[in-house]
Formats: C-alpha cells, sequence, structure tokens
C-alpha cells in the first residue's frame, strides 16, 4: 500500500508550522503513520545545504545556485525520507516541496518556469503530492508576523515586501490551474477556524484511503 503525500505551502508568516502539528495529530486519530518533514533539507545532508542556503552572507548567491541548491537538497530527501515512506503505507507531511520552488525561485527571483519543470521533471521523476494545503494570507499581515516572532531573519525572510507579493500571485495562480490537488486555507481566520477548514478538507483525502 503505497501511502498519501501532503505538502504544506504559503509565504512567511502564514502559520504553516503551528498547522502541521496539529496535521499529523488528526492524522493519526484515524491510525495513519505519519512523517512529518520539512524542505530544503529532511535529512543530514540536505539540512546542511538548507543551512548554506538560509544563512545570510557578504557573498551574493545566484539565482541559480539557489535553485540548484534547493533541488540537491530535494533528490536526497526524496530519496532519503519521502519514497521509503511512501512505500510503506506512511503520510508524508512536508512543509514545502516543489510549488515552492516555483513560488520562490519562479516568481520571486524571475527564473523561468520551463527551467525549474525541467529540473522537477528529472528530480521528482513522476512523484507529485496527493494534496498540498495553501495556507494564504495577505503579505503585510506575514511581514507583522514575522516581524513579532524574529529577532534574527534569514535569507528569504529580509527580503522586500515585492519579493512576497510575486510569490503569493504564483502560488494563487498554482491553485486554479489544480484546484483538486492544491486547497486554499485562509490563514487570516482563527487557529480553530483555520483548524476546522483543514480537517474538513483532510476527511475528504481519508475516504479516499
Amino acid at each position: 500500500m503505497i501511502g498519501k503525500f501532503i505538502s504544506i505551502e504559503g509565504i512567511e508568516g502564514a502559520g504553516k508550522s503551528t498547522q502541521i502539528q496539529f496535521i499529523k495529530t488528526y492524522l493519526e486519530r484515524f491510525n495513519q503513520t505519519v512523517v512529518v518533514t520539512r524542505e530544503p533539507g529532511g535529512t543530514p545532508l540536505a539540512e546542511e545545504i538548507r543551512e548554506l542556503l538560509l544563512k545570510p552572507r557578504e557573498e551574493r548567491m545566484s539565482d541559480d545556485t539557489e535553485l540548484l541548491l534547493m533541488f540537491a537538497a530535494r533528490a536526497q530527501h526524496i530519496n532519503q525520507v519521502i519514497l521509503p515512506a511512501l512505500s510503506e503505507g506512511k503520510w508524508v507531511v512536508c512543509d514545502r516541496f516543489v510549488d515552492a520552488t516555483f513560488a520562490y525561485q519562479g516568481a520571486g527571483r524571475g527564473i523561468h518556469e520551463e527551467r525549474i519543470a525541467a529540473l522537477s521533471e528529472w528530480t521528482l521523476a513522476g512523484l507529485k503530492t496527493d494534496l498540498t494545503l495553501l495556507f494564504d494570507l495577505p503579505v503585510d499581515v506575514g511581514q507583522q508576523r514575522v516581524n513579532q516572532r524574529l529577532l534574527q531573519k534569514d535569507r528569504f525572510e529580509q527580503e522586500k515586501t515585492d519579493f512576497f507579493e510575486k510569490i503569493r500571485h504564483c502560488y494563487l495562480e498554482r491553485a486554479a490551474a489544480e484546484p483538486e490537488r492544491i486547497q486554499i486555507i485562509d490563514a487570516e481566520k482563527s487557529i480553530t477556524a483555520i483548524e476546522q477548514q483543514v480537517s474538513n478538507i483532510l476527511d475528504k483525502l481519508l475516504k479516499k484511503v
């Protein structure tokens, strides 16, 4: 039996981390074994690449370097964590996956979608999420949350408002293009209301098992 693959997406400050634990607990109530992981990262090697990607430094990282490092980490993550878990019938809940690359490196950095798609075809080899939950909220709200929560920002969190506006727009465009796979969650609502939205969507996926 093949498990289900769920990714969690959204701009900075969308509240993904809070909801990931709720999703894990909710699925376990239905006797599912859940593996929670993240991108970039998820394995010791991929976590080292994550540190390279997120750490602010004097030397500017080129957009191509950023893109290739993302996919290097992803290749390791897929082979070492995601595919083995799915083949064992486990549910994988991943904080960001390839939609984030189209949003951040594509829309945000301006890298052509065709180049990202080519790397995706090579690296993913047909792997797709069964469900992507897009936690959506206005950029200014997300940035307010980040500013309240963090004293030190990583390389992405230091970007300007326009960067995140492009990312949000891309996410919403992808959701409109794949409404069955990408489900939008109103992340401005209360935690209780957000959990209700999430559980309603998860119930539909659980019924297909």
